[in-house]
């Protein structure tokens, strides 16, 4: 019986020698593979070793099997990547999503990103043809996930906020305008010089609509849904449909909140300009007898130094330096 006991015992070890052989020849097969760059070889043999040896307790089988975990990212990707070339976009992507896929199980963060943004620039090619079509729901439907893969893919967010603002989805554009202008000026100088160009052409087409309809509640509605994403623009919104209202006591009233909200002198210098009118009529409505309302419209007045009310403010200022 020992000696039964003896042979089984012997015969087991060789198996799991010729186990971690295997796997460990694998490996080797799959690190030629790759060298050649054949990634679907490569694939296969690297998700056997993966397989076969993720139970092994041989430190040798289980550098292999990190190794390969490390390498089969790059291996998909490779594959994407040739796909795309041959605009054959359905396996790019699916074998792109397979390489973020694999990279995030085994926590590799930075092939993860690297897949991600390749994934975002087939999106982006794949959607062009759309979009150059102007057919604006299928182009925003690919752009949605390659800005899902790479939202800091300045282009594309460009264009996806540009079909959903086309399509009518006006805050949802102009969210995404607002996180292309808030990105690094010095690396994104030209997607930002075009999504804010885009984003004050469609607000101005949308508030010429309410404007010729003679709905300033409409625009005011509107300023309050772009309060949480476009709070700069809101403010400017609102303050201006209270001024068209001649609701003059609501734009003075949101004189703090609306210069605090702005960016720049040309938006700063606006709202001061607004507010300045405001104080301005009030004086005039007092017969020119409230002194307060002057010194506190000339106060406003004096703000505007830059855009295109400047001329207008010195002219106001002018004239009720005289009186």
């Amino acid at each position: 019986m020992r000696k039964l006991f003896v042979t089984m015992f012997a015969l087991l070890a060789v198996g799991m020698a010729s186990a971690q052989d295997e796997v460990i020849a694998k490996f080797n097969e799959a690190a030629a593979a790759v060298n050649k760059k054949d990634f679907n070889t490569a694939i296969t043999l690297l998700e056997n070793v993966i397989e076969k040896g993720a139970t092994s307790q041989d430190n040798a089988v289980l550098n292999c099997v990190a190794t390969a975990k490390k390498y089969l990212p790059a291996c998909y990707q490779g594959v994407g990547v040739s796909a795309a070339s041959q605009k054959n976009y359905e396996k790019a992507i699916e074998y792109l999503t397979k390489a973020a896929n694999t990279a995030e199980l085994y926590g590799n963060t930075s092939a993860q990103q690297r897949a991600n943004h390749v994934l975002a620039k087939v999106y982006q090619v794949q959607g062009a043809e759309a979009f150059n079509a102007k057919d604006w729901a299928k182009a925003a439907e690919v752009f949605e996930k390659g800005y899902a893969a790479n939202p800091r893919n300045a282009d594309m967010a460009v264009n996806l906020a540009t079909c959903y603002c086309e399509l009518g989805k006006y805050e949802e554009g102009i969210a995404i305008y607002e996180k292309v202008c808030a990105m690094p000026a010095e690396k994104y100088a030209e997607q930002i010089a075009k999504a804010q160009t885009n984003k004050a052409l469609y607000t101005n087409n949308k508030v010429a609509t309410l404007q010729k309809e003679g709905d300033q509640d409409g625009i005011i509605a509107m300023a309050d849904k772009l309060q949480a994403t476009s709070p700069a623009l809101a403010e400017k919104l609102r303050i201006e449909a209270y001024y068209a209202k001649r609701d003059y006591a609501k734009v003075i009233a949101s004189e703090e909140a609306a210069v605090a909200a702005q960016t720049t002198d040309e938006e700063r210098s606006a709202i001061y300009y607004y507010v300045g009118a405001a104080y301005n009529v009030q004086y005039n409505a007092t017969g020119n007898k409230n002194e307060f309302l002057r010194e506190k419209a000339v106060a406003a007045l004096k703000k505007v130094t830059a855009g295109k009310n400047v001329e207008a403010a010195k002219k106001a200022l002018a004239d009720l330096l005289k009186k």
